[in-house]
């Protein structure tokens, strides 16, 4: 195979797996949630008496965005604020992350603002019980975590109606993203009383901050059972109504995923929920799961409680809860690229530098790859070596295609070599560089990891395109090294590849240009050495 058909082959096989690994990332199983009606501005309360408790009835939302008392809360790893109106997280920083177009802020989460609405909401289903809209009363306006202490309490009180009193309280804890919800139900009427509690998070379709158009990445809401596993719910198919979760279940969760980050309400053990998801009103969409709660009889108190996971996005989230580490999207390239990050992890755990454990993950592949490498370059060598006579038997038979491909069959027969020995060995690496492109991109640990100089976030693409000139010219190089084409569009066609895989790479991750980088570095010095020692071989040939 000539080197403009494998040049040309090995762009159309990255292109077709990236293509096919976001086509697989956007058409995963979908699930179709139980989706509430009578859609209302602020709020997606389900509308709903579930199975779980079919006799009581959703509460009468009203459209209007209630105003109460902001509440501020900090702790090590959080700066929230929770609005006594619903008492829900109406904005929710992770201090220990940098915003994605200025380093010196931190990453803001939830909001509600004018660019994004992103909140959690939660509140209970019953005649005269708090929903997300109900007004509480607290204590205090401020909630800071001090020192020696591990967690930080927010007790909010709703007004008691028909003879309940309601609370409902957040524990924040300290280095941890977990935030943990209750529900405290006191009953002083006379009659028994079954409610529900629901948990939603509320987020419409905007991108976040930092996204791109040229690396494709999931915005949208997810879920996970042990039956169906992880499916992700686009905002598209809630609007359209055409997705579902199983009606019932005993385990699972629900959340919101973008790049990098996550939040999801995880229910804990074997308990009865219903999962749930309702289109609001313009792009805001909910998705949300109801927990039902024991019988609270007369003069008896009862509580309810969940988590809500509001952080970043990692593989070890299977230790809070299963299935949640599937939130770093790896697609259908995770057989490669869970153990390089797992391997690129160990490196950097060494060198403390993401950057130099990219470089050392390159030799490494490098050397795993040794033998294949060296049947490629070996192969191509020898098609150097003999493209003069290649050049004649061209000129002998002209147009004669027949004649022309077996007498050219009969030189690589002669001079034993394979036509095919320059290409497979390197269609056999792609799906390992795809794998390290999704390592790369999805790994929060790289998110604003410096390297060196100008390098200060290998997720990001070089902003003053200097690695991907770098890559460019060590293509050119190593497009030297190779047999030059007889034909002149072929051979103009390996002058412009540098190029053009040097405007691709301008949109790359700085990381995975850097592995570029050093594999072509090292594919030169080897292609060089293994060149040299082919035309020593033949040039002894001929003397002998």
């Amino acid at each position: 195979m000539d080197m403009r058909r494998l040049f040309l082959f090995l762009i159309f096989s990255f292109s077709l797996v990236v293509l096919w690994g976001e086509w697989s990332r956007q058409n995963q199983p979908q699930a179709s949630v139980s989706a509430a009606t009578s859609p209302s501005k602020d709020s997606s309360v389900p509308s709903v008496a579930t199975a779980l408790a079919p006799q009581v009835s959703a509460p009468v939302v009203t459209t209007n965005v209630l105003s109460g008392k902001t509440l501020h809360v900090k702790t090590d790893v959080f700066e929230a604020e929770i609005n006594t109106a619903g008492g829900n997280i109406e904005r929710l920083s992770l201090l220990q992350h940098r915003n994605a177009n200025d380093q010196t802020k931190p990453i803001v989460l939830f909001q509600r603002d004018g660019s994004l609405t992103y909140v959690e909401q939660s509140g209970l289903l019953g005649k005269g019980l708090p929903t997300h809209n109900a007004e509480y009363q607290t204590d205090s306006d401020v909630f800071t975590l001090l020192d020696g202490k591990d967690t930080v309490e927010v007790k909010l009180t709703a007004k008691a109606v028909e003879g309940v009193l309601v609370s409902k309280t957040y524990t924040f804890h300290r280095g941890n993203y977990l935030v943990d919800v209750a529900y405290a139900v006191q009953n002083t009427s006379g009659v028994a009383i079954q409610p529900s509690a629901y948990f939603q998070l509320l987020r419409d379709s905007t991108p976040p901050e930092g996204a791109s158009a040229f690396v494709p990445t999931y915005t949208g809401a997810a879920a996970y059972t042990d039956l169906e596993k992880y499916l992700k719910i686009d905002f598209s198919d809630i609007e359209k109504n055409k997705v579902s979760l199983p009606k019932e279940s005993d385990n699972g969760w629900v959340g919101m995923v973008q790049h990098y980050f996550v939040s999801a309400w995880l229910p804990q053990g074997k308990s009865p929920r219903e999962f749930y998801t309702k289109h609001v009103e313009g792009n805001l969409n909910s998705v949300g799961v109801i927990l039902p709660m024991a019988s609270v009889e007369p003069n008896q108190t009862q509580t309810i409680s969940n988590q809500l996971y509001v952080g970043p996005a990692m593989t070890k989230l299977d230790e809070i809860a299963p299935g949640l580490g599937l939130t770093v999207d790896y697609g259908i390239f995770t057989v490669f690229a869970a153990p390089l990050f797992w391997a690129m992890s160990f490196l950097n755990d060494l060198v403390h530098n993401w950057g130099v454990a990219i470089v050392l993950l390159t030799v490494l592949i490098k050397l795993a790859f040794f033998p294949l490498s060296a049947a490629s370059y070996r192969s191509m060598a020898k098609m150097s070596v003999v493209a003069p006579k290649l050049e004649k038997i061209k000129k002998q038979y002209g147009d004669d295609r027949e004649r022309l491909n077996k007498a050219m069959m009969d030189l690589y027969k002669t001079e034993k070599i394979n036509p095919l020995g320059g290409c497979l060995p390197m269609l056999i690496q792609i799906p390992v560089f795809i794998g390290l492109y999704w390592a790369i991109l999805e790994s929060v640990e790289l998110r604003h990891a410096p390297f060196i100089g100008w390098i200060n976030d290998l997720s990001a693409t070089d902003p003053y395109y200097i690695l991907p000139l770098i890559m460019g010219a060590s293509m050119l190089i190593q497009s030297k090294l190779n047999p030059v084409p007889t034909d002149p569009i072929q051979a103009k066609v390996m002058q412009i590849m540098p190029i053009a895989f040097s405007v691709v790479f301008f949109f790359f991750p700085a990381g995975l240009v850097l592995y570029s980088i050093v594999n072509n570095v090292l594919s030169i010095g080897q292609q060089w050495y293994i060149k040299r020692a082919a035309q020593a071989e033949q040039l002894g040939a001929k003397k002998a």
